[in-house]
């Protein structure tokens, strides 16, 4: 019998009562100073808790890894803390829920490293903006700099600094982690000749450009266990200068990799703008054929579309991002065929419960 997208699955041990995955969406209401989560994002997520898993925001492991405004960290005893509210009011409303560690590499900007540059593979400008709330307590759009290029030894502090917030994941409470390897960010600019251009251990050749998403994949299976990670990709991402003509042999190569480790699942970030190029089919396949754990899916998703790849068996779960906005009850929305309420564009990033917590669930949802 073909899975629909209301199949349970089981996740190395963690059932899940369906194949609907929150993406995770950066919200920027983090409680500052400190980037500390709290009570109105525990609500938030909690209102979400019917997908089957949901995956955070992109939360950072360091301050070198922040880039936007009012982002969350996992790096600290507070925002430990803050990161409890959420689980356990995710728990107490029935649901699962990884936590998505992040660096973001050269995107970002110098307010947040006390005036000096943003780290990356090599010193290569990403032709891209960040969120960066001024002085005055408005959020705008902001180029990002020339970033430095990091020192070789400065790389195993990097790593650390996963694993690090791995565990402190575990410590508050979340069922596992997923490591951001997507979207142009740190890991992604280690992949691509487009950004890394290296000449030492962790540049050139194929190998050496994995090297830092093998190394970061191993510290935290190894601090938290495989089957408690998941790791995303973004392989058809052309935006914020990461067109690479050599990143579908990396990124399968990469799949490979992580198989070996045993990681939970592989999460496919596709290209979802308007003019996106599409996945091709082989690709698809290739990727299957590489990567023998769970492998979910995300790029503007319907239901058709979600059911038809999941019977195809070129996925096991499809994550859905915008939908969850203004629609906290979407899996029961979409078992039932009810309409989809559209979310305030004005509201994604920082403010109040306005435009996050205040969209109402359907009667009897």
């Amino acid at each position: 019998m073909m899975p629909s997208l209301f199949s349970p699955l089981d996740l190395d041990g963690l059932t899940l009562p369906n194949r609907i995955v929150m993406a995770p969406m950066t919200r920027s209401r983090s409680t500052q100073p400190g980037d500390v989560p709290n009570e109105l994002m525990a609500r938030y997520y909690a209102q979400r808790a019917g997908a089957g898993l949901i995956i955070t925001e992109a939360t950072q492991i360091s301050r070198q890894g922040q880039g936007y405004s009012f982002t969350p960290g996992i790096y600290g005893d507070a925002q430990v803390a803050g990161w409890r509210l959420v689980t356990d009011a995710v728990h107490a409303a029935g649901g699962r829920i990884f936590l998505q560690l992040w660096h973001v590499g050269r995107m970002s900007h110098a307010v947040f490293h006390d005036g000096a540059a943003p780290v990356a593979p090599s010193a290569l400008a990403p032709d891209a903006q960040v969120w960066v709330v001024g002085e005055d307590g408005v959020g705008r759009m902001v180029d990002c700099p020339l970033p430095r290029a990091l020192a070789i030894g400065e790389i195993d502090g990097v790593v650390a600094d996963f694993q690090r917030g791995a565990a402190n994941a575990m410590r508050a409470g979340f069922d596992g982690v997923e490591i951001h390897g997507a979207n142009g960010y740190l890991i992604d600019q280690f992949l691509r000749t487009t950004s890394n251009q290296r000449t030492d251990a962790y540049g050139g050749c194929r190998e050496n450009r994995l090297r830092f998403l093998r190394e970061v994949a191993a510290a935290v299976a190894g601090e938290v266990g495989a089957g408690h990670v998941g790791v995303r990709l973004a392989p058809f991402i052309t935006a914020r200068n990461m067109a690479c003509p050599a990143i579908i042999p990396t990124i399968l190569d990469g799949a490979r990799a992580l198989s070996q480790v045993g990681i939970a699942y592989l999460h496919l970030s596709e290209a979802d703008w308007d003019d996106a190029p599409q996945v091709p089919e082989q690709f698809r396949h290739d990727l299957r054929a590489a990567y023998g754990g769970r492998l979910i899916v995300a790029g503007r998703y319907d239901k058709a579309r979600a059911e038809a790849i999941l019977g195809k068996g070129l996925a096991d779960l499809v994550a859905f991002g915008r939908p969850f906005i203004a629609n906290p009850d979407f899996p029961a929305r979409l078992r039932r065929d009810l309409p989809l309420a559209s979310f305030d564009g004005a509201t994604l990033f920082g403010g109040s419960e306005q435009g996050y917590t205040d969209y109402p669930a359907c009667p009897a949802s």
